[in-house]
């Protein structure tokens, strides 16, 4: 049963970074289903090798009803998990704290493991730092209405992005509006006005959009396509990398408008669970971070020099 405690800025961490680095071998992996197309691991490898962690990062497919047993199953080498779909609700209800994100979205995509035998596990969602950090390279830092297409288990934490670069009206448009009931209570936690509309109808009333988030999968189609003045005036994230460009990512391109892929928004939130495993603080900065980031964008084939 998730926790109702908050976590600790700083949870107590078994290694730290170079400059005092544990060379303790721990061990972390990446959980969901499907999970062979994962590149979690490249990532989390090129960040500890940075660090000189002699540290070891899998993949493991695990399903929703497996989660609970396999995680009590881990012995005391055990640092943490990265969570992908289809587990990160259950995630949440494993934790016995939570930070203030994952509170909010009700989504955990990572799980920081206290040595064992009187583990307690740490729950944090690092999807809204991803998307922020995402959408900041590609030029925007700030927002004042957010669309969101689709209303899928990443639409929280799309939502919650855009109110941290300031967004206070969000639209989601969705296959079905009420799938997109719960986003409410999110909006409300958020102080965001948030506006539901169904994908079948028509773009009205969305001139001042500035930033837009799909959750939707890369090759779908708009039955009504977007506006070509609000591809002009918008940044796209896409949550979908593969195959990139997606659909809406070659519409943004034609434009000449600014676009992300979920490739970024990847890289971003490992960065944020690297500094959870290492330091136990979703917020602590890694020694020499900047290049950190870059040796984890090259794991991908993304050339993005240190600064």
């Amino acid at each position: 049963m998730a926790g109702s405690e908050t976590a600790d800025a700083g949870v107590a961490s078994s290694a730290t970074a170079t400059g005092g680095a544990s060379s303790d071998s721990r061990r972390l992996a990446v959980f969901g289903s499907p999970i062979e197309h994962s590149k979690s691991p490249d990532l989390h490898v090129a960040a500890y090798r940075a660090l000189g962690l002699d540290w070891i990062y899998d993949r493991r497919q695990v399903e929703v009803a497996q989660l609970a047993d396999v995680v009590s199953a881990l012995g005391s080498e055990w640092r943490g998990l990265s969570l992908t779909m289809p587990l990160k609700q259950q995630a949440f209800t494993l934790s016995d704290t939570l930070d203030r994100t994952a509170q909010v979205t009700g989504a955990v995509n990572t799980l920081l493991l206290d040595d064992a035998p009187d583990r307690r596990i740490h729950g944090f969602n690092t999807d809204v730092a991803g998307i922020v950090g995402a959408l900041r390279d590609a030029g925007t830092s700030s927002v004042g209405h957010g669309l969101v297409l689709g209303a899928g288990a990443t639409a929280a934490s799309a939502l919650a992005a855009l109110a941290q670069l300031g967004a206070r009206d969000v639209t989601v448009a969705a296959r079905s509006a009420q799938r997109a009931e719960p986003l409410h209570d999110v909006a409300d936690e958020l102080g965001v006005a948030l506006r539901v509309r169904e994908l079948p109808t028509g773009w009205a009333d969305l001139e001042d959009v500035d930033a837009v988030i799909s959750t939707l999968p890369g090759t779908a189609s708009l039955e009504h396509p977007l506006p070509d003045e609000l591809i002009a005036r918008s940044t796209l994230l896409d949550v979908a990398y593969d195959p990139w460009p997606s659909v809406l990512g070659q519409q943004w391109a034609a434009h000449g408008s600014r676009a992300a892929s979920g490739l970024d928004m990847l890289v971003h939130q490992a960065l944020v669970q690297v500094r959870i495993f290492v330091l136990g603080d979703p917020l602590a900065v890694l020694p020499d971070e900047a290049a950190i980031l870059s040796a984890m964008f090259a794991a991908v084939g993304i050339s993005r020099p240190a600064t």
